[in-house]
């Protein structure tokens, strides 16, 4: 396998939930750090209709392999952000057998 070239820095962003006194939440992102990333465009569409346009891309996001339940390994739920870009992480997987590269599998939607 060939080394990715991780080029783009990404921060990794958690959610974190407040109760907001009327028996629901509130969420905030805190950063967890960074990380350097190879980033795939690969496929996208437009849903909604009329003035609701939204442009949803999947992206493969490679960044290094971490084991699970270390801090620097994406999980689910959590968030890619570059600059005023943001990137859902949906599932994260390891390259090869290795482990040295994950790939994590995100969304990025886009109010058009």
């Amino acid at each position: 396998m060939a080394v990715p070239d991780l080029s783009t820095r990404l921060a990794l962003e958690t959610p974190d939930r407040a109760a907001d006194g009327l028996g629901g939440f509130a969420v905030s992102w805190r950063r967890l750090g960074w990380l350097y990333a190879r980033m795939d465009a690969r496929s996208a569409r437009e849903t909604g209709t009329g003035a609701g346009m939204i442009s949803v891309v999947q992206w493969r996001i490679t960044v290094r392999g971490a084991p699970v339940g270390d801090p620097r390994r994406p999980r689910p739920g959590q968030r890619f952000r570059h600059g005023p870009r943001l990137f859902v992480v949906e599932a994260v997987a390891e390259s090869d057998a290795t482990g040295r590269f994950l790939d994590c599998f995100a969304r990025e939607e886009d109010l058009t």
